[in-house]
């Protein structure tokens, strides 16, 4: 029986380019998500992704299947009458991405579904339009950055208008443009971050063709660390705290934190510090997509990937 509820439960584990994640969930009387168990494990699969002949290193794989075992230790309690393991980026790209499904088969006999990037950013949607702080959003930006990609979505009357994923992770983009992590963060690869990031935008298409005022939703690790580092300044869980980042919050952190070595970035209440090396080129990513959109804040959200996987898994019981 499924600890907390009655209904029936699915286990999501999202293997993502820089974190790994479980969420355990069941349908709510209201016929919503109900929230079993949440749980994110840094494991940086992603570590190579950035070159021209991509694959996953060795100790990647290894922290990778460690940590997918851990989360399915977690979600065994609740019974999850479907378990479901998803993986986008980082395997995605990879030569070698079927060797890393092969060995978590193997292990854990659990079959790995690979998302292309169209389906990624599908599913991030559903997830943030089951948010219920958002249901009387009609019309809203959607931006989820991980360490592989950028998802960028325009909602109009809450539909999928536009959908495109973008190679911007900030793994990505930390080995592309930082020569040194362990250095601060230089006026160079900034602007070099700023650059390629306006191009692809603006190459890909996307837009920003929702009327004026438009609300810019904001999911992944980095408005997450972000709005948990403004928390922690005034005493405040994340939880707790403003769920709008305005676009001089994110000015002024990366303007604090990219002359700090990487030392000192890692000691920062709020950073994981296994985040603190690609934390300056995802903060110098998200301000160039909002100077681009022309918007002046990121409303965040919980709900992105997983939870769309779960609504989805619920509704094909």
């Amino acid at each position: 029986m499924n600890l907390s509820t009655h209904q029936p439960a699915v286990a999501i584990i999202d293997i993502g380019s820089n974190s790994i994640k479980v969420l355990v969930a069941a349908r709510s009387p209201t016929g919503g998500l109900a929230i079993l168990k949440t749980r994110t494990i840094d494991a940086r699969i992603s570590a190579g992704i950035s070159q021209a002949v991509p694959c996953l290193s060795e100790p990647g794989m290894a922290a990778g299947l460690d940590a997918i075992r851990a989360l399915l230790a977690e979600a065994a309690p609740f019974s999850p009458v479907a378990t479901v393991l998803v993986a986008t980026s980082a395997v995605r790209d990879a030569l070698n991405g079927t060797e890393f499904r092969e060995r978590v088969h193997h292990a854990t006999g659990h079959a790995i579904r690979i998302l292309s990037g169209e389906e990624e950013a599908n599913l991030i949607g559903r997830g943030l339009t089951s948010d219920p702080a958002l249901a009387r959003l009609r019309d809203f930006y959607v931006f989820d950055l991980g360490g592989g990609s950028l998802e960028c979505l325009a909602f109009r009357d809450r539909e999928i208008q536009r959908a495109v994923s973008l190679q911007l992770g900030c793994v990505r983009l930390t080995e592309k443009f930082v020569p040194d992590p362990t250095a601060p963060f230089s006026s160079d690869a900034r602007h070099a971050i700023r650059q390629h990031t306006h191009e692809l935008l603006v190459q890909s298409g996307f837009g920003f063709a929702l009327p004026a005022g438009a609300a810019a939703i904001g999911t992944g690790g980095t408005v997450t660390v972000a709005r948990a580092i403004l928390a922690a300044r005034t005493g405040l869980t994340l939880e707790a705290s403003d769920p709008q980042v305005t676009l001089a919050q994110l000015h002024e952190l990366l303007a604090w934190m990219g002359p700090l070595p990487l030392a000192a970035r890692r000691s920062i209440t709020g950073l994981p510090p296994a985040r603190a090396d690609v934390m300056p080129a995802a903060l110098a990513t998200l301000i160039t997509v909002a100077e681009t959109g022309r918007f002046t804040a990121y409303r965040h959200s919980l709900y992105n990937l997983r939870y769309g996987l779960a609504a989805e898994a619920l509704e094909n019981l």
